[in-house]
């Protein structure tokens, strides 16, 4: 049995969902191969594999498999092909259009060994996911993926660290309206053995990782289990640091739990703040507001931890006016060296089974499903405002060795003259992004 797993994005991280897979296929006796098909090319014998697998953590990811997964029907209309992770099941019934048999959800690895060896197993589909398997987690084998050098690094000024990445959990507890975990979860959540998580760290730091992303979506929903994986790893790794993503909630509740991240070796919380206006975060659903935000921002610099916010500015209930205010605050907040610009440009996605699509507040702006986009696509009443969005997504694209600050100041501009409000020309200041640690993979989904 001939087995291909394939990545097509990752966010610029060696793919955790080939890794993990193929440790279970291999441990199962199978001739697995890994292709990350954002940095590796595709062969044609590919396509005659036995089973080709792909792996669906993200909108974008899948997007990009769609013309991958009609390019290798045509090389072989036999082939058998299984989509697997958040989005497959999310997408069940157009990637089936696409002529793929199988779909399995995040909580993979035993049913993609299921499928290979004939074994009998229950897929997913869009209706049916009110409970996920639990896994005996087995370390990941990346044997066959590219160097780690190859992916992005950790950046603070003349500083850059090889990346590596892992989970400790998966899932979440927490019901955000536009987060795609929470579909598929719904409030459910799993734990990786420490010792798994450790020996995935100790494979990666003797390929030469200096520094460790944990991809958990929030690494405080199991607390306790979380701070045994910080201790083990500061404890056996002298100077190996990393970065996790949190919730503002979770930075405010467990605050007492902070100086220990940082002893351990965190340099960088990725927190999803989302926006400024309270009604918006109600809408979301974020279990925060502003206020918190900035409580939360303080409290990380008193422990010396830098926070990069992930934002979501255009929505249906923005305005130009309140755009504006978004980036006044962002430099109010002194955030311009710790927010990616991409994040100055995002839409609110509203992918196949989101919450959202059922958001009373919402249903006036939406328009059908587009299969080619995988969103219901919305427009806002105010086309400035669409214009805006337009116009900055494209400013962030050919900006990219652009400092951080000279980029807001671009935006600035820009949406002040969209908003036609007089403004004050901003002074670019020496501080930029090689002040704060920084990941050189633009965040987006």
């Amino acid at each position: 049995m001939r087995v291909i797993l394939i990545s097509t994005y990752e966010l610029g991280r060696q793919p955790f969902g080939l890794a993990s897979p193929a440790a279970w296929l291999r441990n199962a006796g199978l001739d697995v191969t890994c292709l990350d098909a954002s940095r590796q090319s595709f062969d044609k014998d590919y396509a005659f594999s036995d089973l080709v697998g792909f792996h669906l953590p993200m909108h974008t990811a899948t997007r990009l498999a769609v013309p991958m997964i009609e390019w290798i029907r045509q090389l072989n209309p036999a082939v058998r092909i299984c989509c697997y992770g958040l989005y497959a099941p999310l997408n069940a019934s157009f990637l089936r259009s696409l002529g793929v048999q199988h779909i399995l959800g995040p909580e993979f690895e035993r049913d993609l060994v299921g499928l290979a060896t004939g074994s009998p197993i229950k897929e997913t589909s869009e209706s049916d996911r009110s409970t996920l398997p639990r896994l005996s987690f087995v370390t990941p084998d990346r044997t066959d993926l590219p160097e780690l050098s190859r992916y992005a690094t950790l950046q603070k000024g003349s500083l850059r660290k090889v990346v590596g990445y892992t989970e400790a959990s998966r899932g979440c507890k927490h019901f955000c309206r536009h987060c795609p975990v929470v579909p598929v979860y719904n409030g459910q959540f799993r734990l990786v053995p420490t010792d798994v998580v450790i020996d995935d760290v100790r494979a990666q730091v003797g390929r030469g990782a200096e520094h460790i992303t944990f991809g958990d979506p929030d690494f405080f929903n199991g607390i306790r289990h979380a701070m045994r994986v910080v201790q083990a790893l500061s404890t056996e790794f002298k100077g190996l640091t990393y970065d996790v993503t949190i919730k503002i909630e979770h930075l405010l509740r467990y605050r007492e739990l902070l100086p220990r991240l940082r002893e351990t070796g965190c340099v960088l919380i990725t927190s999803a703040v989302e926006s400024f206006d309270d009604h918006v975060l109600a809408v979301l659903r974020k279990g925060h507001t502003r206020a918190d935000v900035e409580t939360a921002l303080k409290v990380c610099r008193q422990e010396r931890l830098s926070v990069a916010p992930t934002f979501v500015p255009f929505t249906p209930w923005t305005t130009m006016e309140g755009y504006c205010t978004f980036l006044e605050e962002i430099e109010r907040l002194e955030l311009i060296g710790q927010v990616s610009p991409i994040q100055l440009a995002l839409r609110l996605l509203v992918p196949q089974g989101s919450p959202l699509a059922d958001c009373s507040e919402l249903q006036s702006f939406l328009q059908p499903f587009d299969t080619k986009r995988l969103v219901y696509p919305w427009r806002h009443p105010d086309q400035r405002v669409d214009r805006c969005s337009d116009e900055i997504g494209a400013l962030v694209g050919q900006r990219t060795n652009t400092s951080r600050d000279a980029l807001f100041s671009e935006i600035w501009e820009l949406a002040h003259d969209q908003a036609g409000c007089s403004h004050r020309t901003r002074t670019i200041t020496s501080r930029g992004r090689a002040e704060v640690p920084y990941l050189n993979e633009p965040w987006y989904c």
